[in-house]
């Protein structure tokens, strides 16, 4: 692979069946599962890891925390994610970053089999694919997981095709 050559790949949203019930809560009973619902107050700002789509300004969100390397390794890791209400499917994109990466500052981190990290890098979201194809460029990387730089938080996974 040169350089400039991207690999194929696919950018994975979480499924959005463990949240739904979320929804129907009480706020109390969310926060008893370290859970809060909100109402996005700007676009961006609420990104949706669901549908890898900002809310829109008024709708309702759920910030709650998700395992997102639910490994043995050191790396095991979990943070707050926010989902959607009424996102419905997980969203998949092919070869191409969504929009909602594309205005944030990245980290994107190179994992193997072992969930042992082999590499990272930060990156403006519209120059994403240039830190893909360089980790993806390491054949014992098995997936990429994005998070955005300044908060820290996961936004999705990425997986060689």
């Amino acid at each position: 692979m040169t350089k400039t050559e991207v690999p194929h790949f696919t950018v994975r949203g979480l499924s959005p069946e463990p949240f739904h019930a979320l929804f129907d809560l009480s706020d109390d009973e969310l926060a008893r599962r370290r859970a809060k619902r909100v109402f996005a107050d700007s676009k961006p700002g609420f990104p949706c890891r669901v549908s890898l789509q900002d809310a829109e300004q008024g709708e309702e969100v759920i910030l709650t925390n998700f395992v997102h390397l639910p490994s043995e390794s050191p790396y095991h890791s979990t943070y707050a994610v926010y989902i959607r209400k009424g996102a419905a499917a997980a969203a998949c994109y092919q070869d191409a970053l969504p929009e909602m990466l594309r205005g944030r500052l990245l980290s994107i981190r190179a994992f193997d089999a072992n969930d042992m990290l082999l590499g990272a890098d930060v990156v403006e979201g519209d120059r994403g694919e240039e830190v893909i194809a360089k980790l993806f460029g390491n054949p014992d990387v098995q997936f990429l997981h994005v998070h955005f730089a300044k908060p820290g938080c996961y936004a999705c996974r990425i997986d060689r095709v």
